[in-house]
């Protein structure tokens, strides 16, 4: 098994994708390799996979989302590895998709709550909210994305692979520049000590083989020590922050702020979203900022525009 699942890295990473996809779809091909007690996955098919995505849904109870992430990978498994085409899978019990309201923060909750965070968190929090970033987007910024005199931030291969143009706020742009000035400080750092660079995709060292090297390739928010890049596992290099530190850091600032809804890192994105449109922005230009690919996947915020005041009025207000 473990030589298939050297296999499927290598193809995955060939094929460019990111490190988190790379660990979770090993991770469902080997819990579906175990499902069937390590039979060989060329000697299964339709039946098998059938059984597993079913075994997903009705015993463990996952999430649609889960579910779907786990026939993903298997598809990748049969159709980039083992080069076989899967016959069409008619017979999943599909797990329930349920359709829900993104939680949404009201403004005063935000600044609550961004008072709350401590350090750059404060100034990611910032940014989730101020420019509608996702978390790994932020963190994944590199200097050059951000265009202080047009006050624009470029997203490079955000979800889905595509890049948009998103707006920097102006009120950021001094603690964006000390922040830039704390990046160039540690860079020189890291120079004189010798290090491997920022960590980079594997397909641009290749073609830039200095880039990693270069300023304005560095992170916006580099973490605090080096370590081994798992592709480059000889590269001591300069990563960002870790998504699970800023988390971490978001539910605290949320229990400190004694607000009681599931906030999140992605709760900014949405009330990001939801304050644009009750501000009069248009849908297409929220959907744009955003990077949504279909405009009904933006419409949902409208759903949460339409509660409250302004939406419907309860009768029991009219006494």
């Amino acid at each position: 098994m473990s030589k298939l699942l050297e296999e499927v890295r290598n193809t995955l990473r060939v094929h460019h994708y990111a490190m988190k996809t790379e660990k979770s779809y090993v991770q469902w091909i080997r819990r579906f390799i175990l499902f069937h007690e390590k039979r060989h996955p060329a000697e299964m098919g339709k039946l098998e996979v059938e059984q597993f995505l079913t075994w997903l849904a009705v015993d463990r109870k996952v999430a649609p989302s889960t579910q779907n992430q786990a026939l993903q990978a298997i598809l990748f498994l049969y159709r980039k590895v083992l080069n076989t085409e899967l016959a069409w899978l008619d017979d999943v019990v599909r797990a329930k998709r349920q359709s829900r309201i993104p939680v949404v923060l009201s403004r005063h909750e935000v600044t609550t709550v961004l008072v709350a965070l401590k350090g750059q968190y404060q100034l990611i929090g910032k940014l989730l909210y101020g420019s509608g970033l996702r978390l790994m987007e932020c963190l994944r910024l590199r200097v050059m994305a951000l265009d202080l005199d047009r006050q624009s931030i470029t997203v490079h291969a955000g979800k889905g692979g595509k890049d948009r143009v998103t707006v920097l706020p102006e009120s950021l742009l001094v603690d964006i520049q000390n922040q830039i000035h704390r990046v160039r400080l540690l860079h020189r750092r890291d120079l004189a000590m010798g290090y491997s660079g920022a960590s980079m995709p594997p397909a641009l060292t290749r073609k830039y083989p200095r880039a990693a090297y270069e300023f304005g390739w560095q992170y916006l928010f580099p973490s605090n020590r080096l370590a081994f890049d798992p592709r480059r596992p000889e590269q001591n290099c300069r990563h960002h922050v870790l998504d699970s530190s800023m988390q971490k850091a978001m539910k605290r600032a949320v229990r400190l702020a004694d607000i009681n809804k599931r906030a999140s890192c992605h709760t900014l994105r949405h009330s990001f979203a939801t304050h644009l449109l009750e501000s009069g922005m248009d849908i297409r230009t929220i959907q744009d900022l955003l990077g949504h690919k279909d405009v009904s996947t933006t419409m949902i915020y409208t759903h949460v525009v339409n509660h409250g005041a302004l939406g419907a009025r309860s009768p029991l207000d009219h006494f």
